[in-house]
């Protein structure tokens, strides 16, 4: 899909035809080929810049030629309830436009997908700027999706306390290997936020890099709160592995708990069938042919089980 956006008025509106023009922001989600050859045409970027975006085991670096400059980064993205995962975000800087290029939609970008106009402070002239906040948006969304875990690892925390069944641990081994692509996507992302801190002096990009007031600002908060995400999801990770192993100890401490008391049922149920088979056999036995020889044996059998039940209790198998 291609969606070419301008700010005009303050407004990030979407331009007619998806025209590419100056100081415009190309967005493209999962593109045709036939997409890929125009956005390549217009604006002479590379080919191997918009499809490297679009692998889905690209890893972040930042790649510079004289006419436009690669920023390849990671975001996070949930594919159900409980399953987290990364896929490659490219920013391709030219010296008259910004393109984005992601295999599916991301709440990182600012524009609603359906072209719908938005007030905004992104301003698609001021293209570092622009992408100095894409990627401020990409770690803060990093860290709420890291909160989110540490939520639903507590409501898990409360089942699994009373829990028999592996569902639970299944849904912590999830969220575990969740938090292990966010580790290596904060990473490389941290590179890539630590390189464009050094490259923003460069006297060779400040065509491509032009840097207005307050640019700079952002990137250093994008670095700080890359670097919080990174701590905060390394210490999730430490707490949720240790988590698995702590309850998978519970759920089988929880089955034993239930096979010590069936095993006591067990018993107590055993000591009146015991009597009745006794009293039962086809031989001589003691108040035969007694009208009230019944009514002993009922009440031997609850005696003798009160005593056994009161044996299990003394040690603590009841």
């Amino acid at each position: 899909m291609l969606n070419v956006f301008k700010t005009i008025d303050h407004m990030l509106q979407p331009v007619p035809g998806n025209e590419v023009v100056k100081d415009s922001w190309i967005r493209l989600v999962n593109p045709s080929p036939d997409e890929i050859r125009t956005i390549c045409i217009t604006t002479g970027v590379p080919e191997d810049f918009i499809r490297a975006a679009l692998d889905e085991e690209e890893r972040s670096r930042i790649e510079v030629e004289d006419h436009c400059m690669l920023v390849l980064t990671n975001f996070p993205i949930m594919r159900g309830p409980d399953i987290y995962d990364t896929l490659p975000l490219g920013m391709i800087l030219t010296p008259e436009n910004l393109i984005t290029v992601s295999l599916e939609e991301t709440a990182v970008l600012p524009c609603p997908p359906d072209g719908s106009s938005i007030s905004a402070h992104y301003h698609t002239a001021k293209r570092t700027r622009f992408l100095f906040q894409i990627l401020y948006k990409n770690a803060t969304l990093f860290l709420r999706y890291i909160h989110q875990i540490n939520r639903q690892t507590d409501e898990i925390e409360r089942h699994l306390r009373k829990s028999m069944n592996n569902a639970e641990v299944f849904q912590l081994f999830d969220m575990e290997k969740g938090l292990t692509y966010f580790t290596a996507a904060l990473r490389t992302n941290g590179i890539v936020l630590d390189r464009l801190l050094r490259l923003r002096k460069s006297g060779n990009l400040k065509h491509l890099l032009p840097l207005f007031e307050e640019d700079e600002d952002i990137l250093e908060d994008a670095i700080i709160e890359n670097r919080q995400a990174l701590e905060m999801v390394q210490m999730y990770s430490d707490i949720l592995s240790g988590m698995m192993d702590a309850f998978t100890s519970v759920i089988s401490n929880n089955l034993n708990h239930v096979m010590k008391f069936l095993a006591s049922i067990t018993i107590l149920i055993s000591v009146p069938t015991m009597l009745a088979s006794f009293w039962g056999m086809n031989v001589g036995i003691p108040f035969m042919g007694q009208a009230e020889g019944f009514w002993l044996v009922v009440g031997l059998s609850l005696l003798l089980t009160g005593i056994t039940w009161l044996i299990l209790w003394r040690k603590k198998m009841i």
